[in-house]
This record gives structure tokens, C-alpha cells and sequence, in this order.
């Protein structure tokens, strides 16, 4: 088994889709904005949504045709430069819009249409000139690794690069491929995590079986991240199943494979939406260990995550350990603070509940690297996590400051 990020060149494309891209004239910039997957007959989809009560249109209308369906997706649009959240009932009707016209082209019911926005809150949906794009964008769709690059680009916002992964693995004389795409660079944090994340692959699955594993993928992965503390309104993570490599997933080690494969998948993505963090120039791989349960740990982290003076500190690459341990103290854990310890880098800087003598000058090294490993021992018990999380720093400001100017 193996997992690919980057270059486009590498990557592996399951059976049964294609892709394509167009300009729709949503983005300021001009450049591209709206994306195209279609399906092929026969594929199944599960999806998870943001937390966030503040849902934008296309989740209302994507949970609805997925219920309609029972699960049978044909087609994947996404507009980016516009979130259609907070847009009232015009926001739906425009929604439910494209997916009909996108339907007809397609010769599509149009609950089998399942629909995506990301971009700035509180403002109308073009639905015009999205659907006057809408018959090049049918025209251009492809199985090719061209569409995929296409598509992935179409659909940042901040971002600075394409977020792509693909796995492979043989099952029998057959070989089974997982490629996801994703966008998103702020507003991360979990319950979801702020991001748009389509994933796709060839094997044969109902939707309740591809809705668990997604379940259990999101929460190693894109619910163990965090890089500003927000989560957003249009938060979608969508998995698609063509079944088309035959592959039929009866056996415990073929499922496991393509568990393996789907969480290699989603690992991938993750770390690469953290890594291009808007202003990110520190990641930290975050272990909180001996908690009493992975819970705990995650509670600890989350706070620990969303410091702003913790992130701050990592940002000038100041080992000031003892903000992390105050962050810590009050996580709502009860823990004895005379059974805490932290570690940055290879170095102990707090053992507890108090400081270790440390080479200052070796911890600040460690933190101003690109990514630094800090470890939190709580003392309570065997459980742990790992957690992706960064600094914050003036160029976030920046970004976010002039983002709807």
C-alpha cells in the first residue's frame, strides 16, 4: 500500500469519475470557481458536515438529497468565492437551482446531485452565471489527472496550493484506489474542521458501510487539527464509492486495507491543509499522553490548540512552557498539577508541575523550525492523542483583516 501526495504525476485515479473546472466570474480574481465530479450509475456516497449551527445552503439541500437518494450520488458541484450562508431562503432556491440545471445537462434526478460552496458569508449566490457555465463544464469533464488538478485548484480560497492524496492497495488480482481532494487554510478547527474534503475510490460499498469507516477516518484525522480555533458554516467531507474495481469488501483483511487506505488518505489531507495554514509558519505535532481516556486528551489538546498566547509564543519560538501548562489547567480536566510535565522538542521543560533545568537556547531551535514536537504527560493514565496545530502569527492578521475586501 502506498500513499501519494503531490506532484499530480503520482497520482492514482479510481474508476468510474471524472472531473472538470471553468471560471464562473464568482472570484475577483478571475480565476477558476467552479468545479465538476460526475459518477458513474451505481455510485454510493456518506458524508459529514459541520457542527457549526449556522449551516449554509448547500448543506441543507446536500443532507437532504442524500436522504432522497438513500445515498446514490452522480454528480459533485462546487463554487468557491462564495459560501451561500446566511443567504435565507433565496440562498436554497438557488441552490436547489444549479442542481436541477446541472441535472437536465446531465440527464440526472437532481437529488442525485450533491452541491458544495466555500468562500465569503452573507452574500447572494450568483446563480446566473453559474448555471450559464454550467454546459462547459459538462463539456470539459474528464477521467483524466489534468481534471483532478483542475478541480482541486477551482475550489481554494486562501489557499496557497491543491491539497491532494491518493492510496492504492491489491485485493486478489484487483487493485483498489482512494484519491481525496481538499480545500482549506483558516477556519480550522474540530467539529469538523473548516474545509471542503472529497474523497473518492472503486470499491463496492453501501452507504452505511462507507459511513462508518468516514467516521472513524474524520476522527483520527480532520477532527484532531486546529489551526485558528473557528469552525466553519460550510464544513462538507464527502465520500464517494463507484464499485467499480469489484472489489466487495467481505473479507476482514480487505476491509481493513481499505480502512488502512482511507485514513492514509485522510492523514494526508489533513496535514497538508495544517501546513498551508493562512500565516502558518510553525507546525506543531501536539501529544497530549497518560490521560485516562482519548477524550480527556483531546480536551486538553483542543484548549492547549487554541491558545492565543500559546500560539503566539510558538510563533516567535519562545519555550514558554509555562503558558502551554496554565492553557492545560484550565481545560475543565482535573488534573494535579504536581503530575504534569511537558516536553519541547527532545528537552523536558516542565516536570511537575514545575520548571526542569533546560537548554534554552536548544528548546527556542526546536520550536523555530518549520514543524516541532511538544508532548503534555498529564500523569492520570494510558490514554493519548495526537494533535496538528500551529502558531499564529501578523500575516493571519493580514489575510483575515482584508479577506471580504
Amino acid at each position: 500500500m502506498r500513499v501519494r501526495g503531490l506532484p499530480q504525476k503520482n497520482l492514482c485515479l479510481p474508476v468510474g469519475f471524472s472531473f472538470s473546472a471553468a471560471c464562473a466570474g464568482i472570484k475577483a480574481s478571475g480565476r477558476p470557481d467552479l468545479a465538476l465530479v460526475e459518477a458513474c450509475p451505481g455510485t454510493t456516497a456518506a458524508a459529514m458536515f459541520t457542527k457549526n449551527r449556522v449551516v449554509a445552503a448547500p448543506l441543507e439541500v446536500g443532507r437532504a438529497s442524500l436522504a432522497a437518494s438513500r445515498g446514490g450520488v452522480r454528480a459533485v458541484i462546487v463554487n468557491s468565492g462564495n459560501a451561500n450562508c446566511a443567504t435565507g431562503k433565496a440562498g436554497i432556491r438557488a441552490c436547489q437551482q444549479v442542481c436541477r440545471e446541472l441535472a437536465r445537462l446531465l440527464a440526472l434526478r437532481a437529488s442525485e446531485i450533491f452541491p458544495s460552496s466555500t468562500g465569503i458569508i452573507g452574500v447572494p449566490l450568483p446563480v446566473d452565471r453559474i448555471v450559464a457555465k454550467l454546459p462547459d463544464l459538462t463539456a470539459a469533464r474528464g477521467a483524466t489527472k489534468q481534471g483532478i488538478a483542475d478541480f482541486a485548484r477551482a475550489i481554494m480560497t486562501t489557499d496557497t496550493r491543491p491539497k491532494l492524496a491518493s492510496v492504492t492497495f491489491h485485493s486478489g488480482k484487483s487493485t483498489v484506489s482512494v484519491l481525496g481532494i481538499a480545500k482549506g487554510a483558516g477556519m480550522i478547527h474540530p467539529q469538523l474542521a473548516t474545509m471542503l474534503v472529497y474523497l473518492f475510490t472503486d470499491v463496492v460499498a453501501s452507504p452505511v458501510e462507507l459511513k462508518r469507516w468516514l467516521q472513524e477516518s474524520c476522527e483520527q484525522t480532520f477532527n484532531c487539527i486546529s489551526i485558528d480555533g473557528d469552525t466553519s458554516t460550510n464544513d462538507t467531507v464527502l465520500l464517494l464509492a463507484s464499485g467499480r474495481s469489484g472489489v466487495r469488501l467481505k473479507q476482514p483483511s480487505a476491509r481493513k486495507d481499505f480502512s488502512d487506505a482511507l485514513l492514509q488518505a485522510c492523514q494526508s489531507l489533513a496535514e497538508q491543509i495544517v501546513f498551508d495554514g493562512e500565516g502558518v509558519k510553525h507546525v506543531i505535532r501536539l501529544s497530549v499522553d497518560q490521560a485516562r481516556n482519548r477524550e480527556e486528551a483531546r480536551q486538553v489538546a483542543q484548549i492547549v490548540a487554541r491558545s492565543l498566547l500559546v500560539k503566539t509564543a510558538w510563533a516567535g519560538a519562545d519555550p514558554n512552557w509555562g503558558r502551554i501548562l496554565a492553557a492545560v489547567g484550565r481545560s475543565g480536566i482535573a488534573i494535579d498539577p504536581a503530575k504534569v510535565s511537558i516536553k519541547i522538542g527532545d528537552q523536558m521543560v516542565c516536570r511537575g508541575g514545575v520548571g526542569a533545568n533546560f537548554d534554552q537556547k536548544q528548546a527556542h531551535q526546536a520550536l523555530a523550525q518549520s514543524r516541532c514536537e511538544i508532548r503534555i504527560f498529564l500523569g492520570r493514565g494510558s490514554a493519548s492523542i495526537l494533535f496538528l496545530t500551529t502558531d499564529l502569527t501578523p500575516e493571519y492578521v493580514r489575510i483575515n483583516a482584508d479577506y471580504s475586501t
